[in-house]
């Protein structure tokens, strides 16, 4: 029986628009009211997922920056899994022949390195990777823009964030130029001490080793005395490879997911902007009790 529902957002829970639909959203409530207990699984820090979360009143745990930070129901932090500072600094002297964006990712703000024009640079150039068909003008007027321009703080060395006592949760690079990446994740998969993974086709994310969705999910679940054969979950990307190549009870690739991604799913439901994770929901409930009952 499943009794865990743990999903991925961008891709997956959440529409083309980067926003919950209301049908994804009365599903979710579903589950949870039959027993089910629902978890959230993104890459994103815990105030990036509450952007898009905030208001649908969904109440449930969250493995945020692709796992390197645990929070429970209530929010509160029950694990976290930085990477050092040194091993940073030599994932950034790693990358720097390559002209490529790094944005430093941490609980709260996002860090880049540069002067406040070289900051601005990278935010638009991030931006244009997903609204391509916007002009930059266009760009500036959207509540992406300013969200992502609050969220962002720019240094000059990364021994700022070791002062302030900061932990860095992830490295997010990307680039239009997806051969490059390819290099750089050849590159940077020599290290054994970290995990390099990708939401998108232009962007690489890197992490300590530990913090990889699958496994900390596992770790998660079983200390709330959950059975990995009573956890279902859901993916599209290569950040969600650990869960879905993992051997939970159901393991669900958006039909949008990556070839890669899908083989390894024992199930493929239906397309994000097709309400995929809504439909593989109903069709669990349709299959078993209530877990209380």
């Amino acid at each position: 029986m499943i009794k865990v529902i743990a999903s991925d957002m961008d891709g997956t829970l959440l529409g083309d628009d980067h926003k919950p639909a209301a049908e994804t959203l009365e599903a979710v409530k579903e589950a949870c009211e039959s027993g089910i207990r629902f978890m959230i699984a993104t890459g994103r820090n815990f105030p990036g997922a509450m952007n898009e979360l905030e208001g649908t009143g969904l109440v449930c745990d969250y493995l945020v920056a692709s796992g390197a930070e645990v929070r429970d129901p209530q929010q509160n932090i029950v694990s976290r899994m930085p990477i050092s500072l040194e091993l940073s600094s030599g994932i950034y002297d790693a990358v720097k022949e390559f002209p490529v964006s790094v944005i430093f990712c941490t609980d709260g703000y996002d860090y880049r390195l540069g002067t406040a024009e070289e900051v601005e640079e990278s935010i638009l150039l991030e931006l244009e990777l997903f609204h391509s068909n916007c002009s930059r003008e266009e760009l500036v007027q959207m509540p992406i823009y300013q969200r992502t321009k609050e969220r962002t703080k720019y240094v000059t060395d990364l021994k700022e964030l070791e002062k302030e006592g900061i932990p860095i949760y992830k490295l997010f690079l990307f680039s239009l130029d997806t051969e490059m990446l390819g290099k750089i994740q050849e590159k940077l998969e020599q290290n054994t001490e970290i995990a390099v993974a990708s939401s998108f086709p232009t962007n690489l994310e890197i992490t300590d080793v530990r913090a990889q969705k699958g496994p900390v999910l596992k770790e998660y679940i079983e200390s709330l005395g959950y059975t990995m054969d009573e956890v279902m979950v859901f993916g599209d990307s290569f950040n969600d490879y650990s869960m879905l190549s993992m051997d939970f009870g159901a393991t669900v690739a958006m039909e949008n997911a990556d070839p890669e991604v899908k083989k390894v799913a024992k199930y493929v439901t239906k397309k994000n902007s097709e309400f995929g994770v809504a439909y593989a929901i109903r069709e669990l409930l349709k299959r078993q009790p209530c877990v209380e009952g």
